[in-house]
């Protein structure tokens, strides 16, 4: 039977996957971190479903908030006009769905195999609590984040690379 939280949970995360996959299609990345802030959303619309007010509200101002911050400073400082005519930084390859839907596999399969035990109560019950509901319920939301933290790393080092070697190009014509 269908309830309200049920739609809920599959509207925000139909939307979380068209959103992730719309930023990440974008040419101008203005529009990308806009629809990266609607993704960020969306997901804590995903864990007020979920009943996880304080994961939401640490969705909110962790990576709404700070995060994407650190998005808009990077997109301020690269040249827009010449990053939106030039042509894209990591071309279409035909294996690179195979390799994502591999990884993603590995990773389906690494959560379901997963065995956690619940160590003595010698820590704060709320810390305790919060600990287990993470890294047992909460897993693939917080691995996917850290994904994509990694993957917000590994863009602002190859945008830093790039340039070092215009700049390093532009000097050696003078």
């Amino acid at each position: 039977m269908l309830t309200l939280p049920k739609i809920l949970f599959a509207y925000f995360a139909v939307m979380i996957l068209g959103l992730a996959g719309a930023a990440v299609t974008r040419r101008n990345p203005v529009h990308a971190v806009l629809l990266v802030l609607a993704m960020f959303l969306h997901m804590a619309g995903i864990y007020l479903t979920l009943g996880a007010e304080f994961l939401a509200a640490v969705q909110m101002i962790v990576y709404a908030g700070a995060i994407l911050v650190l998005y808009l400073f990077v997109v301020f400082l690269v040249d827009l006009r010449r990053e939106v005519q030039s042509e894209r930084f990591v071309d279409w390859h035909s294996n690179s769905f195979l390799v994502a839907l591999l990884l993603f596999l590995a990773l389906a399969y690494g959560v379901g195999r997963a065995q956690v035990e619940v160590p003595d109560a010698t820590a704060p019950a709320g810390v305790l609590h919060l600990g287990v509901e993470l890294f047992t319920t909460y897993l693939l939301p917080f691995e996917i984040a850290g994904i994509v933290l990694l993957v917000a790393v590994v863009g602002g080092m190859a945008l830093a690379r790039r340039d070092r070697a215009a700049t390093t190009a532009e000097e050696e014509v003078r």
